[in-house]
């Protein structure tokens, strides 16, 4: 959350326990499973999706239901440290379709 605003994203949270039902809503399967589920822009962002590949996401409206990052990878926004290891966002569609969208 932090790393979105401080990259100029206005974060509303939303507490629920009803987190497996909003991701299986949203498309998000085990394979995309992240810590975080977000919606913007009618896009949903699974994990540490960074800030720039978001706008990237924004500005070219792909046709796509969302970016994920699975998993919670070492040097991912949030995730900073001494050591930082590649990632890929995935784009993904409700049909099951993935792709990825950009790597770090």
């Amino acid at each position: 959350m932090g790393h979105l605003q401080d990259n100029g994203f206005e974060v509303e949270t939303v507490d629920t326990e009803a987190m497996a039902a909003v991701k299986a809503d949203h498309g998000i399967t085990p394979d995309l499973l992240g810590c975080h589920t977000a919606e913007v822009g009618g896009y949903t962002i699974e994990g540490h999706v960074p800030a720039d590949v978001i706008r990237q996401l924004l500005e070219e409206k792909p046709d796509i239901a969302g970016l994920a990052v699975p998993g919670m990878p070492r040097g991912s926004p949030g995730m900073d440290g001494p050591i930082s290891d590649p990632y890929d966002i995935i784009a993904f569609d409700l049909a099951g379709g993935r792709s990825v969208y950009a790597s770090r």
